[in-house]
């Protein structure tokens, strides 16, 4: 894929920044073996595009991403952006809020499906009972 504009080595840079070298190290889900150039395009389009813009940092650019995947129960990708959102320095309890707060805007369901998906990336209470 040609990238005279630099954006997918800024994508390549924004997803090592969230990511480390797990984001470009060749592994990654099923889909990116199956269609590897759709994945450069995302990080082409989406990460060197709208990632790499100046209007927000990217501590910020990950939470939005975080209520919106929890939002929209996309919960796969919701633990890869929990993780990056971590190694942006956002902690677990702001985490726990902008999941928990899903429940006024998303609904209830959507909100224990994302706390769900959330804790293996957040380390759920070891007393904590299903729900």
């Amino acid at each position: 894929m040609s990238d005279p504009s630099g954006w997918l080595a800024r994508g390549r840079e924004i997803q090592k920044k969230l990511w480390g070298a797990r984001a470009t190290g060749g592994g990654g889900p099923p889909g990116m073996q199956l269609a590897p150039e759709f994945f450069e395009w995302v990080a082409q389009a989406c990460f060197g595009g709208l990632w790499a813009r100046p209007g927000l940092a990217l501590r910020d650019r990950s939470l939005v991403t975080v209520a919106q995947l929890a939002a929209l129960g996309k919960t796969e990708e919701l633990r890869g952006h929990l993780a990056g959102a971590l190694a942006q320095g956002l902690s677990r309890e702001e985490l726990l809020e902008v999941l928990m707060q899903t429940a006024a805007y998303a609904g209830i369901p959507a909100a224990v499906q994302a706390l769900n998906a959330a804790a293996p990336v957040l380390g759920a209470p070891k007393d904590a009972g299903a729900v």
